[in-house]
This record gives structure tokens, sequence and C-alpha cells, in this order.
């Protein structure tokens, strides 16, 4: 008898289905309290002597860099998403896309060619001593590239496009109403953007800024290269250097309750904000022709920051994996690559997997709990890699251990670390950072199946699992296909977790690019770099496809 809660006399149990998500949904929140349990409870309680020394400088740090991304792509993403949305200038149609390529390009990628391309020996400092016949760095000045200005410059160019997407989709669904009202009433150009445009887009634009925000907490390869000292470098620190996880866990503790705060603020700034279309004839706005040097400067505003976020990256790495061709036979590199295909297709799959069976038994089960627990799940994203790595690899180890033990104290036979010295733990961290991906997908596609074909099915004999299967799962295949794209994309670009809980001597693409770029060997870094920028285009293009 296959019912969605099994009954018994006087007691109603919960069905595998929901009790399987509740267990999905356990483990994706498990790193999360883990991370808080260590802190509060450390076997050393450092709290005194961070306070005291280095934690003011890393939150004054993060604090910093977070407002300076934060104001930088809320600027370039509005502005590039008012001006292809409602100007008609030379280029627009193609820069209407090329301005999303950034995305495919990893933040510390675009941080190792800036230094290349601005430092003393690069072409930049190169070109000014030719051209005035200077001898030495004493005989000019020349702005510091390793600092938290050029952090700023390069996470922001790297993360605008969360802005623009969401801004420009916002600016798109304005009514032409509203425009005309306010032009009528003498409002100019930059009137009816300030007054108009920008509050009715404001909750789109904020939720892009809180996005571009958690990004910039969780970046490790930037600041790290450029000698930032922020929260994420800080875990590093206590972790790697001092020893010390306690301390480590006490750190990303502060890094999880700045994230929830972030998340929190953004929630209420636009609790009571409501938005609607009153007009029972929605018209777009159309677009103005700019005439003459007019729509050049609009073509030149938008050129910038796709230069800067796409352009100078791809173009630095892609010279020297040129002329650097015999990289491309390394056989580390390669075996990266496979490392890479095998962690990341991995957890695409178990992550996506895990989220439909999350969404179906929340759906039919009934319950409360599962209902409430579906939304928790969503933290992951939000939380650094640095964070989960160590609500991870800390109990992790423990439960490692004692397993080993078990077996060696039964068998003889001492398997090793079955956990945490495969690529078991750096999975699992890839499933719970990405898990809300795949939910959202899966939730938002499951959605859209009428439940009268499901209840059809069942009234043929179908079981519950006959039902997913044959019923909604080939009308969701193509929104699974672009999650797992997604979830294995982002795989890919993670730096902090991976270089935390990946296996000695097990590398993948994004940590071989970040070790050879640290020792200022870009030109064994740059196939890495360049097979990392064409996994990211994919999910770009795929992006750029659903957002026509």
């Amino acid at each position: 008898m296959a019912l969605s809660e099994r009954v018994t006399p006087g007691i109603a149990l919960p069905s595998r289905w929901s009790l399987g998500a509740m267990v999905i949904a356990a483990i994706v929140v498990a790193p999360i309290l883990s991370v808080l349990g260590i802190a509060l409870f450390p076997r050393e309680n450092i709290w005194p002597h961070l306070i005291s020394t280095t934690l003011p400088r890393y939150l004054w740090n993060t604090a910093i860099l977070m407002g300076g991304v934060g104001l930088l792509t809320a600027c370039m993403g509005t502005g590039a998403a008012w001006i292809v949305s409602r100007y008609e200038f030379p280029g627009r149609r193609w820069l209407e896309w090329l301005l999303l390529l950034p995305l495919g390009v990893p933040a510390y990628v675009g941080a190792y060619a800036l230094v290349d391309f601005l430092e003393y020996a690069g072409p930049v400092q190169g070109a000014l001593r030719d051209l005035f016949g200077w001898q030495s760095a004493r005989d000019y000045w020349f702005p510091e590239i390793r600092s938290m200005g050029a952090a700023i410059l390069v996470l922001s160019a790297a993360l605008y496009p969360y802005v623009y997407l969401l801004g420009r989709a916002a600016f798109r669904e304005q009514s032409a109403s509203a425009d005309e009202v306010a032009q009528s009433l003498g409002a100019g150009a930059f009137g009816r953007f300030w007054r108009v445009g920008l509050p009715l887009a404001r909750p789109a634009i904020a939720a892009g800024v809180a996005i571009v925000m958690m990004e910039t907490v969780n970046d490790f390869g930037t600041v790290d290269y450029f000698a930032v000292q922020t929260l994420t470098t800080g875990i590093f620190t206590v972790w790697l250097e001092a020893n010390n996880a306690g301390g480590a866990a006490q750190i990303a503790s502060v890094v999880l309750t700045l994230v929830i705060l972030l998340v929190m603020i953004e929630k209420l700034s636009r609790r009571k904000m409501r938005f609607f279309n009153l007009s029972t004839r929605f018209r777009p706005v159309a677009r103005q022709p700019l005439p003459g040097g007019a729509g050049w400067l609009a073509m030149l505003a938008c050129l910038i920051p796709f230069a800067a976020g796409f352009v100078l990256p791809t173009g630095v790495i892609l010279a020297h994996a040129l002329d650097n061709a015999e990289n491309w036979t390394d056989p580390d590199l390669w075996e990266a690559g496979l490392n890479t295909l095998f962690v990341g297709g991995t957890a695409a799959v178990v992550t996506m997997l895990a989220a439909v069976f999350l969404v179906y038994g929340v759906r039919i089960s009934g319950r409360r709990l599962p209902r409430l627990l579906m939304p928790v799940t969503t933290i992951g994203y939000a939380a650094p890699g640095a964070v989960l790595a160590v609500g991870l690899l800390i109990p992790l180890a423990a439960l490692d251990n004692a397993l080993a033990d078990t077996v060696l104290g039964w068998t003889g036979w001492d398997p090793g670390l079955m956990l945490t010295g495969t690529a078991f733990a750096l999975i699992l961290a890839y499933c719970v950072r990405f898990f809300a991906i795949a939910q959202g997908a899966a939730d938002a596609a499951m959605g859209r199946v009428s439940p009268n074909l499901a209840l059809a099915a069942r009234s043929l004999g179908r079981n519950q699992g006959q039902v997913l299967t044959a019923v909604y799962y080939p009308l969701m295949r193509g929104t699974i296909a672009s999650a797992l794209l997604l979830v294995f994309v982002d795989c890919v670009k993670e730096l902090p977790a991976t270089l935390l809980l990946r296996p000695f001597n097990y590398d993948t693409l994004a940590t071989r690019v970040h070790e050879q770029a640290s020792l200022e060997l870009l030109g064994e870094a740059a196939p890495a770099a360049i097979l990392v920028i064409g996994v990211g285009l994919m999910a770009v293009g795929l992006l750029a496809r659903a957002n026509r």
C-alpha cells in the first residue's frame, strides 16, 4: 500500500519520503550548526586573544571590502542595465549579452591577470618607461597593485553582472505609463531614472548587491593574492598556521553572523515595499535612440565594465597560455582536470537528486516540519566555503578516526581515513554549498506541473516513486539539466572549500591555478585558468539563453 503517510493505531508515522526529506535537510544544515557548536565550546578559547589582536583588523578590512564592492557594483550594474534597457546606441544588442561574460571569469583569475598586466615588469609600466625614458621605479610614481583598492576593483569587475542581470530585468518590466507621466511633469532623463526607474527597481538591485556582498565575503583567492587580511583569510591563518580549529570556528561564526545579518537587512529593507502594475494594458518602455556622440558615450560606458571584467583577464591569461603551449601537455594539468570533472560531476548529480527528493518529499508529506526545514537548507549558499569547510572537516575527522579505530579493533586492518582522506568531504561540501541552486530549480519546475497529472497517475495505481519518474521527471528534465550544469560550474570555480577539504596531493583546476599563480608562475597556471573560464562561459551561455 503506497501512501504518503503510513498509519498505525494511534500514531501517524511519516513516510519514507518525509523522513528522507528531513534527513537531507539535516545533512545540509549540519555544517552550520557544527560551526556554531565548535565556536561555543572550543578546546582552547582564544576569543580574548582574537578580539585584542587580529579580529578587529579582519572585521574592518572585510567591512571596507564589502562596502566598496557593493557600492561599485551597484553603480556599474545599475548604470549598464539602465542604458541597455532604455536607449538605442551602436552595439547595444551585442553589449546586452556581453556584459554577462565576466560571470564566467573567477575573481581570483582576474586578480592574477591584473597584477601581471600592471606590475613593474608588466606591459603597462614597461611601455611607460620606454615612452618617457625612465630607468627604474624611483623615477616615477605608480599605484600600488596589491592593495585594498585593487581588490575592490577586481571583485567589482567580476561580480557586477549579478546586479546588472537583476536590474535589467526590473527595468524591462516597468510600464511606459510611469515614464510618460514623469516626462509630462517635466522630468528629464536623469530625473526619470532617479525618481521613477531606480525606486521601482530597488528590490531587484538590493537583491543583486546582497549576492555580490556575500560572494565578496566568500572570496579567498583575490584577497590572499592582494595581501588583504579579511575574515576568510583569518580562518585559513588561524586554522592552518596556528593549528587552532576552535579559533577558526570562532572566526567562521563571525562570518556566518555577518552573512545572516546581511540577508536579514536586505529582506527588511524591502519588507513593506510592494510594486504593482495597475494598468490593464501593459506597455514596455520604448528605447530612445541616442544620436551622435551620446550613443558612442553610452557604448563606451558599457564597454568599460565588460573590458575590465572579461577582456583584460581573459586576454592576459590566453596570451600566457599561447606563449607557454608546452604546459598544455603537463600530465598534472589533465589529472587536475579529471579530478575536477569527478568531484564536480559527482557533487552536481548528488545535489540534484537530493534536491528533487527533498522538494518532492515535502510536497507529498503534508507535514509542517519538512516544509519549515526546506527554506533553511538554502543557507548553505550564503555561507562561505571556508565556513562550511570548518563545519565539515572537524566533525568528519573525529568520525573518520573513530571508524578507522573500530575497523582496526575488529579486523586488525587499518582502513585509513575513509571520509577526510578521500574526496568525500569535498563532494559533501559542494553539495551543501550549492544545494540552494538545485533546490530552487527543482521547486520551480515541480510547481509548474499540474497536480491533476499526479492524481491521475495515482488513480491508475502508480505509487509515489513511479509518479515522480513517469510524470514529474519528463516535464522537469530541461530544468534539471540546466541546474546540473550550474551546480557543476560553481563546483569548478569554488576555491576556499577546495583548498581546505581536498585530500593530500589532490589538485583541481581551481587549486592548480591558485598554487601556480601564488608562485608567480602564471604561464603554468594559464591552461588551467582557461579551462575554468571555458566551463564558466558554458553557464553564462545558459543564463543568457534563459533570460532572452
